[in-house]
């Protein structure tokens, strides 16, 4: 298979037009990096996740697409959870989520940044609303799961740790721990994936 019958397979594996031009996905194909095949693989790979549902995978990658700003990602996905049993209102929250995830990552990765220098800051309220956390549509478990992967990719420290312990508390309530871990670890492996997707399809 040649390098550019790859990058038309990427696309169509997201229903993208496959004569959408992207200079980068078109530096790869022509310069015939075998990195292009491995990004493909590894889409599919984390896609078919055996501890997310289809569902689940194609939500937390809308979400990283919207933190990523890329719109061809945000519809592929969009239209993907959809044909896959995601609603409008769980599209909204996923999208509503990395929006949260923008203010709540820049604002507690400050508050860990300086919590060396003083604790003013840190006995300061939010002041921030945060409605959208209190009774997801998403469910508690998937919204925290969505929250932790884009904190993972914005680099929040106290955001990561946070989340990830409510994953494992959560899952730890339905009988679930042993599979929280590798849930945890399949989305943060998904959004680093759909990071590198955006960075290519660009």
């Amino acid at each position: 298979m040649s390098f550019n019958e790859t990058k038309v397979d990427l696309l169509r594996d997201l229903n993208i037009d496959e004569n959408e031009n992207f200079v980068n996905l078109n530096l790869m194909a022509e310069g015939e990096t075998r990195y292009l095949r491995d990004l493909r693989i590894n889409l599919k790979n984390t896609l078919n996740s055996e501890n997310l549902t289809i569902k689940e995978a194609y939500l937390i990658a809308l979400a990283v697409a919207v933190n990523e700003k890329n719109g061809i990602l945000r519809d592929a996905f969009s239209q993907l959870a959809a044909r896959n049993g995601a609603t409008a209102a769980e599209l909204a929250e996923a999208t509503g989520c990395a929006s949260q995830l923008a203010i709540n990552n820049v604002f507690y990765r400050f508050k860990h940044f300086i919590r060396d220098t003083t604790e003013s800051y840190q006995l300061m309220p939010a002041g921030i609303k945060m409605n959208i956390m209190m009774n997801p549509v998403l469910g508690k478990e998937l919204f925290e799961l969505i929250s932790l992967a884009v904190s993972a990719v914005n680099g929040c420290q106290s955001c990561v740790n946070s989340h990830e312990e409510s994953v494992r508390k959560l899952s730890a309530s339905d009988g679930n721990q042993s599979s929280s871990e590798a849930r945890i670890f399949d989305a943060v492996r998904l959004a680093s994936i759909i990071r590198g997707l955006s960075v290519a399809l660009n």
